[in-house]
């Protein structure tokens, strides 16, 4: 098989059909093996608090899409937040990563950047960002406010794919935000889900090589699983026939992305309850992201049906994933868990712009 640089189209099809070389167990022990090589065994914690559901977006498969009037919306306070960031810190967990639905304004933008530059006077956290499409001069301005990271999932290479599931958006606008955070200098997640309906191996390996094209310091991915109270939400997912094959797609991009970071998505946990995340991160993930959202508000910021540990305090969710981490003979990374990138400059540190690939 090519090496991990050298990845071809027709290779990597080949490769997440298993009809060539490897069998699955095999895949998976190769990508872990890379994954030890260029990660190591450590285990970066990034706690989550979603902070906001509310949502100007229609995605066709999302629980919190703006139409579905079966949720009360809210958003936190900044003091609660800031309170929630604290408690991170004696947890083990050396990022915040803030998650919302998309509802971009003026006022809420700069509201967000001065809980940033409070996040980043009052605590040591790294903050990753993970709110969607924004100009590129909000995203300067959070940068400029202590963002470390921004996280933004393009879903899909396939732009007629993506358009018949994001009515709001398209791929191209998608991938010139993206274009933007690494321009600016910012360490920038992507990625995908696997599964979607319309999906082929092509497909498959085009999400793959785009995360390589981009050469993302974060790539999540996880499986499709539509909302019930949404259009899609009765869709064929094909873990419905072949649950591994999400497995197989997480080793497939720990092989051709080596030195990005990549989390065990909780997705993988609505899956195989329990073993999900413990399965992914011995197939090529290395990140974990506990739950720090407030327990009154989790049942209330379900992307998709089945989410864990709806019931679970954000101290129950770090304890519990301190167990599944010893459970595999891992440690928690008690660096700030940094991009791996060659020549990655952080928040703070001098960050300078890395090209717009996509000019």
């Amino acid at each position: 098989m090519a090496g991990p640089q050298r990845w071809t189209r027709p290779e990597l099809m080949e490769l997440l059909d298993i009809r060539g070389g490897l069998s699955r167990q095999e895949l998976y022990d190769r990508a872990d093996a890379v994954r030890r090589e260029r990660m190591g065994d450590a285990v970066p914690l990034r706690g989550i608090v979603e902070f906001s559901n509310i949502c100007a977006n229609d995605c066709l498969y999302c629980g919190i899409r703006a139409t579905n009037a079966n949720i009360p919306r809210y958003r936190l306070d900044d003091a609660v937040i800031l309170d929630l960031a604290r408690g991170m810190e004696g947890q083990g967990q050396t990022t915040i990563v803030l998650q919302s639905g998309e509802a971009p304004s003026r006022d809420g933008d700069a509201a967000l950047g001065r809980l940033v530059s409070r996040l980043k006077a009052e605590t040591r956290l790294a903050v990753t960002l993970s709110v969607g499409n924004r100009p590129r001069e909000v995203y300067a301005h959070w940068r400029d406010c202590g963002m470390d990271r921004y996280l933004l999932r393009f879903e899909t290479s396939d732009p007629a794919l993506f358009a018949r599931l994001h009515p709001d958006c398209t791929l191209s606008q998608r991938l010139r935000c993206l274009g933007d955070l690494l321009d600016l200098g910012v360490q920038t997640g992507g990625g995908f889900m696997t599964g979607l309906p319309g999906e082929t191996l092509s497909t498959g390996a085009d999400n793959i090589l785009l995360c390589r094209d981009l050469d993302l310091d974060m790539i999540g991915l996880g499986p499709y699983i539509p909302h019930p109270d949404t259009p899609m939400g009765q869709s064929q997912n094909v873990h419905v026939l072949d649950p591994e094959r999400h497995f197989v797609a997480l080793a497939a991009t720990r092989l051709v992305n080596p030195d990005a970071h990549i989390p065990a998505t909780t997705a993988f946990d609505a899956l195989f309850p329990g073993t999900g995340r413990n399965l992914a991160l011995t197939r090529g993930a290395n990140v974990f992201m506990p739950s720090a959202t407030p327990v009154a508000r989790r049942p209330e910021y379900q992307l998709y049906p089945g989410k864990p540990c709806l019931d679970e305090t954000g101290e129950a969710c770090a304890r519990c994933v301190l167990g599944r981490l010893a459970a595999l003979g891992r440690q928690v990374d008690q660096g700030p868990g940094h991009s791996r990138k060659p020549g990655r400059a952080v928040s703070g540190e001098g960050a300078v712009g890395r090209g717009n690939i996509l000019d």
